[in-house]
């Protein structure tokens, strides 16, 4: 449609959006977890029992919260771009299987397998030039 044909030349802009968009959403979920302290870390970390690990849960927790709360704000300026988004869906796969446990449907689980799909595809797209990696 010609409406949308040039829309092609702003990839990067597209880029922005989703890096901002998404970074900002994982900075406002992600906070809260960090500011919790050790109490709300172990909780956390408990969902890696999930895939079979069953110590230092409060570490595990703390790395989650930090990969949202801080990975989130290396989206946005588009720093260690890639690293970031393996780191979120690692996170994502963990808690994707997390929410989708016997009992639940594939709704309870859909939102983190949706940003899971579009961290592995940003993964492969990279940051574009609108960001501190400029790749």
């Amino acid at each position: 449609m010609a409406l949308f044909g040039g829309l092609g030349n702003y990839k990067n802009f597209g880029l922005l959006i989703i890096r901002v968009g998404l970074g900002l959403m994982f900075i406002y979920h992600g906070f809260p977890k960090l500011a919790g302290g050790p109490h709300k870390w172990e909780q956390l970390g408990g969902a890696i029992n999930v895939v079979g690990i069953h110590f230092w849960l409060m570490l595990w927790g703390l790395l989650a919260a930090l990969t949202e709360a801080v990975g989130g704000f290396l989206l946005i300026i588009g720093l260690a771009f890639r690293p970031v988004c393996l780191l979120l869906v690692i996170n994502l796969v963990v808690a994707a299987l997390v929410t989708y446990q016997p009992g639940h449907s594939l709704f309870d689980a859909s939102h983190a397998i949706e940003d899971c799909i579009t961290f592995a595809g940003l993964l492969f797209l990279g940051p574009g030039k609108y960001s501190v990696d400029k790749k």
